[in-house]
C-alpha cells in the first residue's frame, strides 16, 4: 500500500507564490507516476500536473503551463509542485495523486491510484 500526505497549501494574494509538497510512503517501488489534481467548490476535479518516475516526463493542464513546475525528489518519494503567479482561480483543494502498478502472483498488472488527503490553496485579488 502507498500513502501520501500533502503539505504546503495556504492562503496568498494574487501574483504569489506557494510551493507544495507530497510525500509517499509504504510500496514506493509500485508508483509508476505522481501528479497534482486540484478542485474547486462546485468544480469537478481536475488534472494540474503530473510527473512520470520511470523517465521523468511531466504533463501540465494549460491554465498553469508557464507557472507551475512539479518535481520529483532523487529518492522518487516526494514531489513538489512550485506555483508561481497564483491567481483567484487557482483557488481550490490540491490532491496529490499516485498511480500504482501491481502484479499479481499470477503476473497479472493492474492499475490503481491513491489519493493524499488534500491540501487547500486559497488566493485572494
Amino acid at each position: 500500500q502507498v500513502q501520501l500526505v500533502e503539505s504546503g497549501g495556504g492562503t496568498v494574494t494574487s501574483g504569489e507564490s506557494l510551493r507544495l509538497s507530497c510525500t509517499a510512503s509504504g510500496s514506493i517501488s509500485t508508483i509508476r507516476v505522481l501528479g497534482w489534481y486540484r478542485q474547486a467548490p462546485g468544480k469537478k476535479r481536475e488534472m494540474v500536473a503530473g510527473i512520470a518516475l520511470g523517465g521523468g516526463t511531466t504533463e501540465y493542464n494549460d491554465p498553469v503551463k508557464g507557472r507551475f513546475t512539479i518535481s520529483l525528489g532523487v529518492g522518487k518519494d516526494r514531489t513538489w509542485l512550485q506555483m508561481n503567479n497564483l491567481r483567484p482561480d487557482d483557488s481550490a483543494i490540491y490532491y496529490c495523486n499516485a498511480a500504482i502498478e501491481n502484479t499479481s502472483p499470477q503476473g497479472l498488472r493492474t492499475m490503481k491510484v491513491v489519493w493524499g488527503q488534500g491540501t487547500q490553496v486559497s488566493v485572494s485579488a
